[in-house]
């Protein structure tokens, strides 16, 4: 089955008669005999619209009752049933009744397509997902039913309905669009002249994209490459070099002169990386065409004229705007240049602008010294010094040692130090070798000798071989070296974007570990990343290693722009521009490791505010029945001893007061649970260390149990212990109130202490069902409260404080399974003579 057409009337505002256009292409399809239904659409009272219904076959609407209401919608079901040919939609972006079939009515429309129905519907420019929040910059009022983007690109038609802002207000002022009483209202708020220009600018950009990838679709389809000069586009041809700048304004005064001119500027770069291209000059380039309005491109081709051309072509350009060439009128005779070739091969669909500028035949840096700047200066040296110095002290040798040594043994002693040169300095040392050494071998063992002249036909055939024996040699050497130079960097490059690579899979490496390795890999003195809000805001740090880091990518030597607003700017030398591949990766890393950074920092926000919102929500249940359960108790006590009417006997005098005491004390260890989780949470517990014998302590804790409900086993040889005594108490009569609450009734909690090492352990055992595994940590948390343990038998914050007043002073609380059954409890202390306790004692002035 074929897929159903779409086609979309484009509003730039609401009332420039999308409905109205959409019904008349009905009225027209229906006179052409096309079988046309109307799905649903809405003429809100305006007349004019109504009137365009009459004649037109409805689709009877869905109701649908929703919040005590009744809402009609499109009947998606019916109109399947009667698959006219050609369905009227309006209103794509509109947001369906909840119960609806769909959620979304182009979701709705999605279905007729492809049932094979043809589909006419409209849609306003402010609907358009992607334009949501400009079109609330500009009309301060957010657009909540909005339709995606790709729907509408998807259409196989797209006519936009347009009117001049004066003509919609005057329509507006008629009653044409709203009531009466809503038009004032209207006219001065969404429907100003302002807004309505800037969104009818909008659509008109918008549609003016899709009319070009329409034309880009059609030329790429037939495989046409002559440029059609629909509007202007100028290309601009940029080396990096000085003169940039004025070709970038040259061609945008060019683009003022047509309406709808578009400047877009090109880079073409090497394809091995290297370039004499200044990467700070590239970087303000781009700035200057980002703020005349055009667009910046980095192309890769070895051809620069050939690449030039094909961008050119590619995006349908007119012209193309190209600097008079730097070069010296000698390096000519090399070929005619980029601009001689661009403008011999562009053809008559492409103007070619050449711009004379201040740089022009004033050189520029040639790829050679590039070259030998990489092998170093001292290898420089040392080639120069064994091709030239070496000849002439062989030639010293050979004339007053071994004068008899022949020909063609000379030659290949000469030819070694061809050869080194080669591998020390090059391809130039060992050119010059190669010549220095034939004029020494022809002037001094060539007959005649001490003349330039070769008498012997076969002297003149050897001599030509050396020199073209030394010249192929010295190319291959030089060649083979520099092959190897580029596979060793490739493999140190492959090394780093691997290592770069992993350390994104594995999540690994801060910020600062990850500038601290780009400064190092790059030998540099300081590494900064900078960012800001938008491209006016000024420049912030976000990360720096280094001494002396910049803030500003302009005062770096180096500078790597990532994205609008991000920079990697780097100080220490200025880096060739084959290291910034390398540098690049690095500048990808950094923003994504600042992005990681920045949402790990988030989230641990998030948790806080969750935990946060968690113990908020579990202390108001606390409050509302823990709290109040024991208070109501008191009240009703205390009630009933004040109350005339009834004469107490002594014995129920003492019991109520029994009760109001005990539910005294259940109020104050509730509240003193509550406020010892409040000064965790704070940070405001603040340990007294102090040498203390377990055995002391550890009785008094047991007060608030009974006394048969507990079993002591305390060594009195145990070593002391250094801990804060108050929360030492604390932290056993929590366990051991938890441990009574859960035990069985006439089996008692075993509480033993033991040493190991320079530790001691209290396990406090009971025999109650015990907690699984997976529950052993979660028991620890705030307001937990494990099983079916009775409400008012506390708040759940019994063990959290302990396990925290524990952690507050050096200790360990953990859960174990008791051997047959129940949980024990294992409270670990540093003994007094460990001397990691020192550090957490107080000053003695801090206890005075």
């Amino acid at each position: 089955m074929r897929r159903g057409k779409l086609r979309i009337y484009l509003g730039s505002a609401p009332g420039v008669g999308k409905t109205y256009a959409m019904l008349s292409e009905a009225h027209r399809r229906i006179e052409r005999g096309t079988d046309c239904v109307v799905g649903f659409v809405e003429h809100h009272g305006r007349p004019r619209t109504e009137v365009m219904l009459h004649g037109l076959e409805m689709t009877p609407r869905r109701e649908l009752a929703y919040r005590e209401g009744t809402f009609t919608e499109m009947d998606v079901d019916a109109l399947l049933s009667r698959r006219p040919a050609v369905a009227l939609v309006d209103e794509l972006a509109h947001t369906n009744v909840p119960g609806s079939r769909n959620a979304k009515r182009w979701q709705d429309v999605e279905e007729l397509l492809q049932a094979g129905i043809d589909v006419v519907t409209t849609v306003n420019i402010q609907h358009l997902e992607s334009l949501g929040d400009v079109v609330e910059s500009i009309t301060g009022v957010r657009q909540r039913e909005t339709v995606p983007d790709e729907v509408v690109r998807r259409a196989d038609q797209i006519e936009l309905v347009d009117m001049s802002p004066q003509a919609l207000r005057r329509r507006m002022a008629h009653g044409n669009v709203y009531q009466s009483d809503k038009v004032d209202a209207a006219l001065s708020n969404y429907f100003r002249p302002g807004n309505l220009t800037a969104l009818r600018e909008l659509a008109l950009l918008w549609v003016a994209d899709r009319v070009d990838e329409y034309l880009q679709e059609y030329r790429g389809e037939h495989d046409i490459r002559t440029t059609w000069q629909a509007r202007e586009r100028i290309v601009v041809g940029l080396t990096g070099g000085p003169e940039g700048r004025t070709l970038i304004r040259r061609a945008a005064r060019l683009a003022e002169k047509g309406a709808g001119g578009e400047v877009l500027a090109v880079y073409i770069a090497a394809g091995d990386g290297l370039s004499s291209a200044s990467p700070k000059e590239l970087a303000a380039q781009r700035t200057l065409v980002e703020d005349l309005g055009g667009t910046f491109h980095h192309v890769i081709g070895d051809d620069v004229a050939h690449a030039l051309l094909e961008f050119a072509r590619g995006v349908n350009a007119t012209q193309i705007v190209l600097g008079v060439s730097r070069r010296r009128p000698w390096q000519y005779v090399f070929g005619p240049g980029v601009s001689a070739t661009v403008a011999v091969e562009s053809g008559p669909d492409l103007d070619v602008h050449l711009v004379t500028h201040d740089a022009a035949a004033r050189g520029r840096r040639s790829l050679p010294v590039a070259r030998g700047a990489r092998l170093g200066r001292p290898r420089l040296i040392w080639g120069w010094l064994t091709g030239l110095v070496g000849p002439a002290l062989l030639t010293l040798l050979l004339h007053e040692v071994v004068p008899e040594l022949g020909l063609a043994n000379d030659m290949l002693l000469f030819l070694t130090f061809t050869v080194a040169a080669a591998l020390l300095g090059g391809l130039f040392p060992a050119l010059a070798s190669a010549a220095f050494g034939s004029l020494l071998l022809n002037y001094f063992f060539t007959p005649p000798l001490y003349r330039l002249t070769i008498s012997d036909p076969r002297n003149i055939v050897a001599i030509s071989i050396f020199v073209g024996v030394a010249v192929s040699v010295a190319s291959v050497v030089d060649l083979a070296a520099r092959r190897t130079h580029q596979a060793a960097r490739s493999r140190a490059e492959s090394e780093i974007l691997s290592f770069l690579a992993g350390s994104v899979l594995r999540g690994e490496d801060s910020l600062d570990a990850l500038l601290e390795r780009l400064r190092e890999t790059f030998a540099m003195r300081a590494v900064a990343l900078l960012e800001r809000s938008d491209e006016v805001a000024p420049w912030t740090t976000a990360a720096a290693i280094g001494a002396d880091p910049v803030g500003r990518p302009e005062d770096a030597d180096v500078d790597m722009p990532i994205g609008e607003t991000m920079s990697l700017a780097l100080s220490g030398r200025v880096l060739p521009a084959e290291d910034r591949r390398v540098l690049g990766a690095f500048a990808a890393q950094a923003a994504v490791a600042l992005d990681r950074q920045r949402l790990v920092d988030e989230a641990g926000r998030a948790r806080e505010l969750a935990e946060g919102n968690r113990i908020r929500t579990a202390l108001l249940a606390a409050v509302s029945h823990d709290l109040r359960t024991p208070l109501a108790g008191i009240k009703a006590s205390v009630t009933s001893l004040r109350s005339d009417d009834v004469e107490w006997s002594e014995e129920d005098r003492a019991e109520l007061l029994e009760g109001i005491e005990e539910g005294a004390d259940r109020l104050a260890a509730l509240i003193g649970n509550l406020l010892d989780m409040s000064r965790l949470n704070t940070g405001s517990v603040v340990p007294l260390i102090r040498e203390t014998d377990l055995d002391e302590v550890v009785p008094m804790a047991l007060g608030g149990v009974p006394d048969d409900s507990v079993e002591l086993d305390i060594p009195e040889t145990l070593p002391m212990v250094a801990v804060d005594r108050g929360l030492l108490e604390r932290v056993v009569a929590n366990v051991v109130e938890n441990a009574v609450k859960y035990s069985p009734d006439g089996r008692p909690v075993h509480v033993s202490a033991s040493s190991l090492l320079d530790r001691v352990e209290l396990r406090v055992v009971d025999r109650g069902p015990g907690v699984p595994d997976e529950a052993k940590d979660r028991i620890f948390e705030p307001f937990q409260r494990h099983g079916d343990a009775p409400r008012g038998a506390g708040v759940g914050l019994g063990l959290a404080v302990a396990r925290g007043f524990t952690e507050a002073i050096g200790g360990t609380l953990t859960a174990e399974d008791t051997p047959g059954g129940g949980l024990t409890m294992v409270l670990t202390l540093p003994t007094a003579g460990d001397p990691r306790t020192t550090a957490r004692q107080l000053p003695a002035s801090a206890l005075t």
